[in-house]
């Protein structure tokens, strides 16, 4: 199942981001307790997130200091997303993806919604261009699992390939520093 209910996984992702307290602390649950601080240390330091729309565009933008990134939000509730289905609309959409942020030197982030999960961390996250970029992108990116590739070029998200969103959150707080007051 892929995009039946979609728009409340991306308000999910949304609110996540953004730090609202309730959707964090509820997200938290699943986390060892260990990493539940960590993680809800994003309701003091959020991203700004934007919605994006159009049919090649991205589902949304996540700002914060000196980092900022496109998302494009992918939930199923099986273990592998084919980028072939739906008449490969996904393919063409990773190409487009890749194309617009080459010129500028961003990543575009895959966010994958695993429905269904109860008793593990329900989201991935996968850089979907190069991580050759520079400044805090480049290096948050670079340890990011990419969108595999099958032999023909199709894109894929593989469920264990990802990295955790909640050791996503923590890597790019590490790499931004703490808030400084004023900013």
């Amino acid at each position: 199942m892929v995009g039946r209910g979609f728009s409340a996984y991306e308000r999910e992702l949304r609110t996540l981001l953004e730090g609202d307290p309730s959707s964090v602390r509820s997200y938290s649950r699943s986390l060892a307790p260990t990493e539940r601080a960590e993680f809800e240390q994003i309701i003091d330091e959020p991203f700004l997130v934007v919605r994006g729309a159009g049919s090649l565009g991205f589902d949304l933008v996540a700002m914060r200091w000196s980092l900022s990134f496109p998302i494009e939000v992918k939930a199923s509730s099986e273990p592998v997303i084919h980028f072939t289905a739906a008449s490969g609309r996904a393919n063409a959409q990773l190409a487009a993806h890749r194309a617009a942020i080459a010129k500028v030197g961003l990543s575009v982030l895959y966010a994958y919604r695993r429905i269904g999960m109860r008793t593990a961390e329900a989201w991935k996250i996968y850089r979907g261009s190069d991580a050759n970029g520079g400044g805090v992108l480049g290096l948050v990116c670079r340890g990011l699992p990419p969108v595999s590739t099958t032999r023909e070029g199709n894109g894929v998200l593989r469920w264990e390939e990802g990295l955790d969103l909640s050791r996503f959150l923590a890597r790019a707080r590490s790499l931004l520093g703490p808030r400084r007051a004023g900013t």
